[in-house]
């Protein structure tokens, strides 16, 4: 799973779908209701992020709204100059990385942003007191410098291929959040940054609002006011969506539905990286069974939950990497094959006893798959996979409870997990399947154990060739399908219903964690107003 601020993948990236609101500026109709006029957009989220700074994991992958990084993603996700002024300059063989920063930068409350605020930045995630269990990600950093206001040069251990795509990290201005608890502190909750938005309140529970950054150095956003609403409920979302109080939002297939013949809404596709799956923790004594493990990746059907579950909406999963990716290692496709599954666990040892439930000395195939409660789509996807394998002859108990109540039982018990990020493949399998991350958080959710895997992973963060990476992560994608650490089921994609008829509306590729900075609105300070 992708290593993004372990309370935010818990409280996200983990918990499910954030559900946000579409633009009031966008609709001639319902937009007066919620956004009370044109310059105004309600955006409602299923959950809230815990914290609001940056170095503790807040926006890591970009989009934050509040912050800017150095670079950012355009709407077919390449990287392009934010806070610098171009893209960097890469030297040393792969090793040293210059950055010319943009000039003329201030932050919200008007002073200037300079290179010492990334260096602040970056040293403060580094630091090993600061709790941002996403630093990890960051781990090929030897040093970070300053060479005079203008400048950040970034001095690897090592050429580590995706580096430039992790200069999308927001940057904090140094007088703001120096001095303060970097765990505790004040500017976890009252932010600020470069970037088009500035935080105005934040009641929890409740909503997070936001208005234009009239100094942003892009240019005054034209939507002036952002309402997050927490709004945790699907059915909820959907109802306040139909009476006017949101201007939009993402939703499950089963409720978009609702929503098809509205000729005052539209509806966006966006495609993603975002995956269910089933951890198969090792230390568990029928899923630590490599047969089990096997049997479990046959039995499930794949393509039976894209079209009941997403109702089309996605496509089947075979690992992290999704189908449609150009890393995708072709030929992993596991097949559904429900009596090769029998078979694997007859030769095994695994017999079935008189309830259908199998067993193997004394102990019986079963165990417990915990998921998110309130996240239906997660619930769903639990109780396919328990009847594909009860099919199978494996009894697997689905519960649901809050992430405290899960984590300390991950060691032992299988979860619904979700993640998935486009930027490059080296973001989600490095932290979902190495064994040095082995219960790490919520990274590597099944303590899986791979020496290949690990040499191949290794191999692909540190090499510079595309093709020799390709081929390090085509040996990552087969090694986990032999030796499955998780049983993948599909990748997800996120559906939003909007008012009105706002034209020329994109999504970008979309990560499993998302909110105010993806959907539709992922460039909405760029919107203009419709004429």
């Amino acid at each position: 799973m992708t290593a993004r601020s372990i309370r935010g993948v818990a409280a996200t990236a983990m918990a499910g779908i954030l559900a946000a609101g579409a633009a009031a500026c966008s609709t001639p109709g319902g937009g007066d209701k919620a956004g009370k006029g044109k310059d105004s957009l309600v955006v409602g989220l299923a959950n809230e992020p815990e914290t609001l700074s940056p170095l503790l994991g807040y926006g890591k992958d970009g989009n934050s709204k509040i912050f800017d990084g150095l670079l950012r993603r355009d709407s077919a996700m390449k990287l392009e100059p934010a806070l610098a002024a171009e893209l960097p300059k890469v030297t040393d063989d792969g090793r040293t990385y210059t950055y010319k920063l943009r000039k003329g930068v201030t932050f919200s409350d008007g002073k200037p942003f300079s290179a010492e605020d990334v260096v602040f930045t970056y040293r403060t995630i580094l630091d090993e007191k600061t709790n941002n269990a996403a630093k990890g990600e960051l781990a090929a950093i030897d040093k970070v410098t300053a060479a005079g206001d203008d400048t950040v040069v970034f001095a690897l251990k090592y050429p580590y291929a995706p580096f430039a795509e992790r200069t999308v990290l927001p940057i904090v201005p140094e007088h703001a959040a120096k001095g303060q608890d970097v765990n505790t502190g004040s500017f976890n909750t009252a932010p600020i940054g470069t970037g088009p938005y500035v935080l105005t309140g934040w009641s929890k529970g409740e909503k997070l609002t936001f208005k234009a950054n009239p100094a942003y150095w892009g240019g005054e956003p034209k939507v002036k006011k952002l309402t997050m609403a927490i709004i945790k409920d699907d059915d909820v979302r959907a109802t306040r969506l139909r009476s006017g109080d949101l201007d939009g939002a993402i939703l499950p297939p089963n409720l978009v539905k609702g929503f098809k013949g509205d000729k005052s809404r539209t509806t966006l596709t966006a495609r993603t990286t975002d995956f269910r799956g089933v951890t198969l923790p090792t230390a568990n004594k029928v899923t630590g069974d490599l047969a089990v493990r096997r049997a479990l990746d046959l039995a499930v059907d794949r393509d039976a939950m894209v079209d009941k579950l997403l109702e089309g909406a996605g496509r089947a999963g075979y690992g992290p990497v999704p189908t449609d990716s150009e890393w995708f290692a072709k030929g992993t496709e596991r097949p559904h094959d429900l009596e090769k599954a029998k078979k694997l666990l007859d030769d095994a040892g695994w017999r079935a006893g008189g309830d259908g439930v199998r067993e193997k000395d004394g102990q019986r195939a079963a165990f417990t798959l915990w998921f998110p409660a309130g996240d239906k789509l997660r619930e769903e996807h639990a109780l396919a996979f328990a009847s594909d394998a009860k099919k199978a002859g494996v009894d697997v108990k689905v519960q649901s409870g809050t992430w405290e109540v899960i984590e300390p039982r991950m060691k032992e018990d299988a979860v619904l997990a979700g993640g998935g990020n486009p930027a490059d493949p080296d973001f989600d399998l490095y932290n979902l399947l190495h064994s040095s991350l082995a219960l790490d958080g919520f990274n590597n959710m099944a303590a899986y154990s791979d020496p290949a895997v690990d040499k191949a992973l290794e191999e692909g963060r540190r090499g510079g060739d595309k093709a020799a990476r390709k081929a390090a992560y085509d040996a990552v994608q087969r090694g986990l399908a032999d030796n499955p650490g998780y049983v993948f089921l599909t990748h997800v994609d996120h559906l939003y219903v909007m008012n009105g008829g706002r034209k020329g509306l994109t999504t970008q590729v979309e990560p499993h964690d998302h909110g105010l900075g993806a959907g539709p609105w992922w460039n909405v300070e760029d919107w203009q107003p419709e004429k």
